[in-house]
């Protein structure tokens, strides 16, 4: 089986997605990661140098290809990757696939972005938490509609990443 992490930046998709494959014995993907291996490029160069639409091509060429596998494999996917390219219907359409949201408030969100704001280009000019919020509102408006289409939600607020995983194994199994 394949189980797919959706959700905003610094939803936990990487991390939790780490402790949920040990803990079931899964491997490990970060489809970002993945592409960034591929392409020989980071995200950020490949956004600069090939552009944002090319960047879209290749996440949903790379998607498609990882939901192929027969392995039993966490895969995490970047916080635009359902939006675009009927990425979220491929991912509801996979075989042997299931897709999990890692929901966040919008505080919890914004508390947890500001501090990692420096590691994150698309949100490293952000000052005050009122922009960040302001910031992330508007991004989730938009994408909410095809998170919120995930098999499985699972609230991260409040909760240690353990107590997550927890969540997710009880609602998968």
């Amino acid at each position: 089986m394949i189980i797919i992490l959706i959700g905003y930046m610094a939803s936990g998709k990487t991390s939790i997605g780490k402790k949920l494959a040990k803990k079931l014995n899964y491997n490990f993907l970060d489809l970002d990661d993945f592409i960034e291996e591929k392409e020989n490029l980071s995200v950020s160069e490949i956004f600069k140098s090939k552009g944002e639409i090319y960047f879209r091509k290749q996440e949903a060429f790379y998607l498609k290809a990882l939901l192929q596998s027969e392995d039993n494999t966490i895969l995490s996917v970047g916080g635009g990757t359902p939006c675009y390219s009927g990425n979220m219907e491929v991912i509801l359409n996979a075989e042997h696939a299931k897709s999990i949201y890692l929901k966040a408030t919008l505080p919890t969100l914004a508390n947890k972005l500001l501090l990692k704001k420096a590691k994150r280009p698309l949100i490293a000019h952000i000052e005050t938490i009122e922009e960040m919020t302001e910031f992330i509102g508007k991004h989730l408006f938009e994408r909410s509609q095809y998170y919120s289409q995930a098999e499985i939600k699972v609230s991260i607020d409040n909760k240690t990443k353990d107590e997550v995983v927890e969540d997710i194994v009880l609602q998968l199994f």
